[in-house]
């Protein structure tokens, strides 16, 4: 049996008419869009022992458009690529361009990242960052305590 929200309609794939005030439409805080209504890439951060995983949605893109930075514990990734066509056909010529940016910033654990060591990759539309931590901030294994 699986827990399903509704909202006084009976037909759980047909939002009902209660629902369509409930959402939060012009919240662009929880979209994936911006003021200026471009898409912002999803970001997925993990957290392990050795390190932290952070990976950015950003098909189509090539790894010269990311900036990666860090000042102190801000990591700032931004992206900025324009792009720009012209065709000409007998009487009329045709010019398309465009723009598209992007800038997420995250502020780090102080005193737990191994900032010399982070790395980066980009591979499939996906933007891997790796930040390791310190060797002193690393959780260690559970110790047993012997009872006197």
């Amino acid at each position: 049996m699986s827990l399903m929200k509704r909202n006084g309609s009976m037909l759980p794939a047909f939002p009902g008419f209660d629902d369509l005030f409930t959402r939060e439409l012009f919240n662009w805080g929880n979209t994936n869009f911006s003021s200026t209504s471009t898409t912002i890439p999803s970001v997925n951060i993990k957290e392990n022992n050795e390190s932290f995983e952070v990976e950015v949605a950003a098909p189509g893109m090539e790894k010269q458009d990311f900036n990666i930075t860090l000042d102190g514990t801000l990591l700032t990734i931004s992206s900025a690529r324009q792009n720009s066509t012209e065709g000409k056909q007998d009487n009329y010529t045709r010019r398309e361009f465009s723009y598209q940016a992007f800038q997420r910033s995250f502020e780090l654990p102080k005193q737990v990242v191994d900032e010399d060591n982070i790395n980066a990759h980009y591979d499939n539309g996906l933007l891997h960052i790796t930040i390791p931590k310190r060797e002193e901030a690393k959780r260690k294994a559970p110790r047993m305590i012997e009872i006197a």
